[in-house]
């Protein structure tokens, strides 16, 4: 979740959180470090295709649904994700593209509104936005370079009949980041984090997030349904996942700014 935050989050979502099943050997005495880095360079394949939903669910209840995809292409270069609304109409053709360059660490988000026909670059000065009137923040999109933050582990806990890890991250005084501190519970045997809750620079928890229900797709570990909650609001943000599918070959050419505006 971070950078396993971003793990967490980010890409949870949007099924990029996904684990290798097979990454449990000797894991009985990792260090907190360890812990993150096994969440962050989890294998995940090399592209995924997944066809979803987001709720928009209001303090009264109220939902509003929106259709979706999303695809991820990882090369030795780049990790690359591209969102794309399909309905109601207030949102249809809306796309989001990220693209993370592995070597430097350096993220570029992009986001294209239909109404205005135009792509616009998202800046450093707009990640603890809301994404599309989200729960999840634009910063909750990407992953973080995990040297900008640190970790330590406190007692291990079952979260939804799973034994977890226990990960607290911590960024360094020039990270820059929305968040104080993340908490990260870390399923032992699959590396998926299973719950995260978010404290503000004033040091008090506000967000919740947590993994409903997932199942193991192509022997990787694919998030069905999360939820994220804001406490302060009392709003919440339901991703499931209808299909996806693994290491499809999908090319290029989907995950560009033109492609964005097609």
């Amino acid at each position: 979740m971070t950078r396993v935050k971003s793990v967490a989050i980010c890409l949870g979502l949007f099924g990029v959180l996904a684990t290798d099943c097979g990454a449990t050997d000797n894991a009985t005495s990792l260090t907190a470090k360890q812990v993150a880095e096994r969440v962050y360079h989890r294998d995940v394949g090399e592209d995924m295709e997944m066809v979803g939903t987001m709720e928009l669910i209001s303090k009264s209840g109220h939902v509003r649904t929106r259709q979706m995809t999303t695809r991820r292409k990882d090369t030795p270069d780049e990790r690359k994700v591209m969102i794309r609304f399909l309905s109601p109409a207030d949102i249809k053709g809306t796309a989001f593209l990220v693209i993370e360059d592995v070597q430097d660490h350096s993220t570029r988000q992009h986001l294209y509104l239909p109404a205005l026909k135009r792509t616009r670059r998202i800046v450093a000065a707009q990640q603890g936005r809301s994404f599309v009137n989200s729960d999840f923040t634009y910063e909750d999109m990407q992953r973080h370079p995990l040297d900008e933050w640190t970790y330590r582990l406190d007692a291990e806990q079952m979260i939804a009949g799973r034994n977890c890890y226990q990960l607290i991250s911590t960024p360094k005084p020039d990270t820059e980041t929305q968040y104080r501190k993340i908490a990260s519970w870390i399923d032992r045997e699959t590396f998926l984090p299973l719950k995260t809750i978010f404290w503000n620079k004033k040091s008090q928890p506000f967000k919740t997030y947590t993994v409903q229900t997932f199942k193991i797709v192509d022997g990787i570990a694919t998030e069905m349904d999360v939820l994220m909650e804001d406490h302060d609001d009392e709003h919440k943000t339901r991703l499931k996942t209808q299909t996806v599918r693994y290491n499809c070959g999908l090319p290029d050419h989907q995950f560009t700014t033109r492609a964005m505006e097609r």
